[in-house]
């Protein structure tokens, strides 16, 4: 007999019409077909993955579809960011017009924030817009791309700066799936999670301080938990401000600085987007300590609780070095909001109290930079 599976946490992204919801839990990929049923008019969905992920949940996918009623046209890319490309989204797209795809088929996508993002983008463009479904196999992707509807691909003068703002109709966030995870995808994802607790949830952080080991080793009840919580805090910012006009900018804690390192980089594995995004929390926690805004302790806290999990906080120790503070502020200059000279940035006044300084100067950030790189 078949083991009984325990019912999914439910999240409500609440936007009207364009309402969605996040479904979390174990085994969900075996029961996407029940739910994907509901969404199509036509026997069939498109399912955009990569090699990696396909080679390990393609089958149970498509098994699931075909259990509905439903078959499933797949076509995968590349894994890795070079598949989040405006050259791959073109080929997604003459894929999906060469198979007959209308407004009203489905397009899944069954990978992590790459292939999130490229299938997002691919669904706002097609015919102008089709319907589709996350199904994300990353922790940082469960938590973090996945929800909230922003999608793009990168360009060769920075990372997302072609996209749109496009909304799922479901989000399946199966947790059995990232048991296939390396360490370092589980730890890339985790950042995000910490991010959520720095933005505005203190509890949520002094729970991380005890329960943080146990999300990042996939125990069943700290992971879920996890998740949820953090599924929830960027439902209700996204809620409040779907297009970034205000508050939902908190959610780039991190990432104008981790933006600008994956930049310096080249966008290349050696850094994966959470590490940077990582890196970039510490780093804009210790700026706000410098700026005067909140004391060290709680900065120090911080990026205690991101290198007890194994992060890296300290520009000297990341991976894919050396990050020049010249070339990172060159980078930050790409940002969308960046304006002769000053960039918004994400500081706080203390654990759990982000908020948004429009108008940071880059010649200091620069000079916070060059101090930073003397620190070990």
């Amino acid at each position: 007999m078949a083991e009984t599976m325990s019912e999914p946490k439910q999240v409500r992204v609440d936007l009207g019409d364009r309402s969605y919801d996040i479904l979390i839990g174990d085994r969900l990929l075996e029961e996407a077909g029940r739910h994907i049923s509901a969404l199509v008019r036509q026997p069939r969905v498109f399912v955009l993955s990569d090699e990696t992920v396909a080679r390990l949940h393609g089958d149970t996918l498509t098994a699931s579809l075909k259990a509905s009623g439903l078959t499933a046209i797949t076509k995968t890319v590349p894994p890795g960011e070079q598949s989040k490309s405006w050259q791959t989204l073109g080929e997604v797209l003459d894929w999906l017009l060469s198979q007959g795809a209308g407004r009203d088929d489905v397009l899944v996508a069954l990978g992590g924030g790459i292939v999130g993002d490229l299938t997002g983008v691919a669904a706002s463009l097609m015919k102008r817009g089709m319907k589709f479904v996350q199904i994300p196999t990353t922790l940082l992707a469960q938590v973090d791309s996945s929800v909230g509807g922003k999608t793009a691909v990168n360009a060769r003068q920075g990372k997302n700066l072609i996209g749109a703002f496009y909304q799922p109709q479901l989000v399946l966030a199966d947790t059995s799936v990232l048991s296939t995870l390396p360490e370092r995808e589980r730890l890339a994802g985790y950042a995000e999670i910490v991010k959520y607790a720095l933005i505005d949830d203190p509890d949520f952080f002094d729970w991380l301080e005890t329960h943080g080991k146990s999300v990042v080793a996939l125990d069943p009840g700290a992971l879920g938990e996890a998740v949820a919580i953090s599924c929830a805090a960027k439902a209700r910012i996204v809620s409040e401000d779907e297009t970034e006009a205000g508050v939902r900018a908190l959610l780039n804690l991190g990432h104008t600085f981790g933006h600008a390192l994956e930049a310096a980089n080249g966008f290349k594995p050696s850094l994966l987007h959470g590490e940077g995004v990582a890196a970039g929390m510490a780093l804009a926690l210790r700026y706000s300590v410098r700026q005067g805004l909140m004391n060290g302790q709680d900065a120090d806290r911080a990026s205690r609780l991101l290198e007890s999990a194994g992060l890296v906080t300290h520009l000297n120790r990341l991976p894919g070095g050396p990050y020049p503070a010249e070339t990172l502020t060159e980078a930050m200059k790409q940002d969308k909001k960046a304006r002769a000279g000053r960039v918004p940035l994400i500081l706080a006044r203390g654990l759990g109290r982000a908020f948004i300084q429009p108008d940071a100067d880059l010649s200091d950030v620069r000079d916070f930079l060059n101090e930073e790189l003397q620190q070990g």
